[in-house]
């Protein structure tokens, strides 16, 4: 399958340590990036049950824990992993080149 989304620049690897979060816009995309282990996954970074910004939240166990009422996601697949969370968060595609860290709406192209 050939890979036809369309990558923007959201980052620089050196920008996210393991184990941060970032906010990062991409044209009117608000992306929360997740630094775990090393490996940069990428969510929607509003919340699914409430309007809070999942990157001021807290990577605990490969979950993304929302600040506002403990509700969490995991983090590859955006799944609900902690109630009141009950609607998946949108995960984007990320690829990382030399320092940049880029992503893509998942089935864009």
């Amino acid at each position: 399958m050939t890979d036809t989304a369309t990558y923007q620049t959201v980052a620089k690897v050196s920008d996210l340590e393991p184990g941060e979060l970032m906010y990062v816009e991409a044209d009117d995309a608000f992306i929360c990036l997740i630094n775990m282990d090393g490996e940069i996954h990428a969510l929607d970074d509003t919340c699914t049950h409430e309007e809070a910004s999942l990157s001021d939240g807290t990577i605990i166990d490969g979950e993304i824990e929302c600040p506002l009422h403990g509700g969490a996601f995991e983090v590859r697949t955006g799944l609900p992993a902690n109630f009141p969370v009950v609607v998946p968060a949108e995960t984007y595609a990320v690829k990382v080149e030399g320092e940049r860290v880029m992503a893509a709406k998942r089935g864009e192209g």
